[in-house]
């Protein structure tokens, strides 16, 4: 007679959803994950809007995104906030990550834009997973990434005008556009005057139509010419 080997117990909903949007989970040793899940890991549903971590604060663990979208952002004395990055569902937030590595506290702040469901490694959970190289590499894969992107964003606030900039992210939302003036400057890290000013200069020369929380793109073409640099025709025939 043979005896066949115990099947291994089967895996809750929630180790499959993170393992499927983070895929380098699978390579841990299940008792090294599970453990860490169960004792090291909390998960929250927040609103829109909830203030997830604060600048100058230490930081209580590394976010998971499992759903929704989290804005991380700078702020300035006088109330002002620039856009770093949005962490999504698979994606890593770099400032958690390098508090959390090198000790220090937060240097931006981080807020769900949109309904939002994470769950929240304790430091010494994210110390244990970083133990295993695969997950160890992976963090530091993303980091790279995040870091060429943020090289890029310091670039473009360094050397192209908030004209080129605004014309840059309005293109990468489609044509028709529901968002606040208020958003677009702190994203843009303005004030939202200025954005207000500089829309409706576009209006003018026929490139969008503005409503109520909503823009309208009109001409892509010449919105994508200020984009690059060049000088796109003006007024409207």
């Amino acid at each position: 007679m043979t005896t066949e080997a115990p099947a291994a117990p089967a895996m809750n909903p929630l180790t499959q959803r993170l393992i499927a949007l983070y895929p380098v989970l699978a390579t841990l040793a299940p008792g090294d994950r599970d453990e860490v899940l169960s004792a090291q890991a909390q998960s929250a549903r927040v609103e829109r809007g909830t203030l997830l971590f604060e600048e100058h604060q230490p930081c209580r663990g590394f976010p998971m995104v499992l759903s929704g979208c989290v804005r991380v952002a700078r702020g300035s004395a006088g109330g002002r906030s620039l856009e770093l990055y949005r962490v999504t569902p698979g994606e890593l937030c770099v400032v958690s990550t390098s508090c959390l590595f090198g000790r220090h506290a937060l240097t931006a702040h981080g807020q769900a834009s949109e309904p939002t469901e994470l769950l929240l490694l304790s430091p010494a959970g994210f110390d244990r997973w970083c133990t295993h190289d695969p997950f160890r590499r992976f963090v530091f894969g993303v980091f790279a990434d995040r870091l060429a992107d943020l090289m890029a964003l310091a670039e473009a606030v360094a050397f192209q005008r908030l004209d080129q900039r605004l014309a840059q992210a309005l293109l990468t939302r489609g044509n028709q556009i529901r968002i606040t003036h208020q958003a677009l400057a702190d994203e843009l890290g303005t004030v939202r005057e200025m954005v207000t000013r500089l829309l409706k200069r576009f209006e003018t020369s026929g490139w969008v139509d503005l409503h109520r929380e909503r823009i309208d793109l009109l001409d892509v073409a010449a919105l994508g010419a200020l984009a690059a640099g060049a000088t796109p025709p003006v007024g409207r025939d």
